[in-house]
């Protein structure tokens, strides 16, 4: 078949010929550079998902965090990339990690030093504590410090009333921080207090984390308390600069509050009021407890406070304990309390392993309070390993959760949990927030801490380690209140899940290392 042309008026066949010529050409020549196009973004791919790969596996971590991100590296093309270079790595940023390499070792001096002042008894204890405390003293130096008064807050409203009593009596200064500062409620009448201590010539300070509490540090409520004079500083700050430097999700997740040296706070609530607080999301209210501290222990909760806060005005704390002005704090009690402060550039592991060393610890009875539930293979290992020895085992989690994501990844691991015989269960009384676990109601550790890796290895943490009996069996108390709000997890109807939901579970445990 041939193609016939029409020659347009006064074109010569040898002029038709060379524009054909020359339009054949320029195809010829696209084609080639579309070729030569798609053939370098396909080298560009595999150089960038070999060289992140090679990456990741160098690093040495844990094999299941490494495998889920060999997973989204080699799975999504450039965006698996981009999201390793935003989330991948703990990049807290060239000048503060500088500042954290300088101080770390000042604060544990300092701690270090204060393990010549106590004298432990450690015959009156569960004898599974001393190699714990050991190990705490270990990689952290924080010493265990006897003489303490603990009070056990199990409601919002009893925290704030016993807060905002203890800033309305304070002398000298009242330090708080926390990841969630929101207005409404009961916090709005901490606000007031705040400002009241302040216009007596009380010092009070707020540190915030820049993400928990972005809408607060930027609302009436917040230019209120820096007018009357509170000092107000963003923890860990994030920005879509910022972003392209240090990793924005790496967060300050502690809740601690220090008056006048003497008295602290600290667990699982953030400053918000429940009744005020995500209203929205149809969890129900959260549920929280705080202890509040009196003691020896205050002294170390004041110099981590003061520590995150000279980090945050970019000072050097070289010489800690002149600058903040800490003394000792005399003994109110009888309690053995323990501080462990975790995160990014205070050991890597510190808090995964004295968590694996607390669960292998326990003879008789396990109780886990958390709200969210990701655990890696060892802290699953060591739960199946005390239900195979005999150890009673419960696990109290939420109904509902906030997170889609880790509501699926907890569930993955509850069948394999439950044939082992260890009891799954679920809080329908709201969103159960408490960070909790007792061991044979002879110790506990209370905290910010949840079991996931979040706060294994990315946020800032703090917990306490408690080695009393009396305490121990208060907080044990409060875990079996939880219970009777809570109805165990039926494995034969849970087995029968639809087989689309066993999907998504299974998925998102392939990420859950990243949760």
């Amino acid at each position: 078949m041939h193609t016939r042309y029409h020659l347009p008026a006064g074109c010569s066949d040898q002029r038709l010929l060379l524009a054909v010529a020359g339009s054949q050409k320029q195809i010829n020549m696209i084609g080639t550079l579309s070729l030569d196009l798609t053939s370098w973004i396909l080298l560009t791919d595999l150089v960038i998902r070999f060289s992140f790969s090679l990456r990741i596996i160098m690093r040495k971590r844990a094999a299941s965090i490494s495998f889920a991100w060999l997973t989204i590296i080699l799975l999504l093309p450039f965006v698996g990339a981009v999201t390793y270079l935003l989330f991948g790595e703990n990049r807290l940023g060239e000048r503060r990690a500088s500042r954290l390499l300088k101080g770390r070792p000042i604060l544990k001096q300092w701690a270090t030093s204060l393990r010549e002042i106590p004298a432990v008894d450690w015959q009156a204890v569960n004898p599974e504590c001393r190699p714990l405390n050991q190990q705490i003293f270990t990689t952290t130096g924080m010493p265990t410090m006897p003489g303490n008064q603990l009070e056990l807050i199990d409601t919002a409203e009893l925290f704030f009333s016993r807060l905002i009593t203890d800033i309305d009596r304070a002398h000298f200064n009242c330090s708080l921080e926390f990841y969630i500062f929101n207005e409404g409620g009961g916090v709005d009448a901490v606000i007031e207090a705040l400002i009241r201590a302040q216009e007596r010539g009380v010092t009070c300070r707020l540190l915030l984390d820049s993400i928990g509490s972005k809408p607060f540090l930027r609302s009436q409520s917040a230019n209120r308390l820096r007018k009357a004079g509170v000092e107000i500083r963003e923890a860990l700050p994030a920005g879509l600069i910022r972003a392209l430097f240090i990793r924005i999700d790496l967060r300050n997740h502690r809740k601690i509050v220090v008056i006048d040296n003497e008295i602290a706070y600290t667990g699982s609530q953030n400053l918000v009021d429940p009744k005020f607080f995500r209203q929205d999301e149809q969890v129900g209210e959260w549920v929280d407890a705080m202890v509040r501290l009196t003691g020896p222990v205050v002294e170390l909760l004041a110099a981590g406070f003061l520590f995150d806060w000279l980090l945050e005005r970019r000072q050097w704390p070289t010489r800690l304990k002149k600058m903040i002005g800490i003394q000792p704090v005399s003994a109110a009690g009888d309690a053995l309390v323990q501080l462990v402060p975790s995160g990014p550039g205070y050991g890597e592991s510190s808090i995964h392993d004295f968590l694996l060393t607390a669960i292998y610890a326990a003879r008789h009875e396990l109780v886990l309070t958390t709200p969210y539930f990701v655990p890696d293979n060892a802290i699953l290992a060591a739960l199946r390993s005390a239900a195979q020895r005999g150890v009673e085992v419960t696990i109290i989690v939420p109904e509902t959760n906030d997170s889609r994501l880790v509501h699926y990844a907890s569930r993955a691991n509850f069948t394999t949990l439950s044939q082992a015989g260890i009891r799954i269960m679920f809080f329908s009384g709201g969103l159960l927030h408490t960070k909790t676990i007792t061991v044979d109601n002879d110790f506990c550790l209370f905290g910010s801490v949840n079991l996931d890796m979040r706060s294994f290895w990315l946020n800032f943490e703090m917990t306490l380690v408690i080695y009393d009996q009396v305490f121990t069996n208060t907080l044990r108390s409060l875990q079996q209140a939880y219970l009777h709000r809570s109805h165990q997890l039926d494995l034969a109807v849970f087995n029968n899940r639809p087989y689309r939901q066993q999907l998504l579970e299974n998925i998102a445990l392939l990420i859950g290392p990243l949760l």
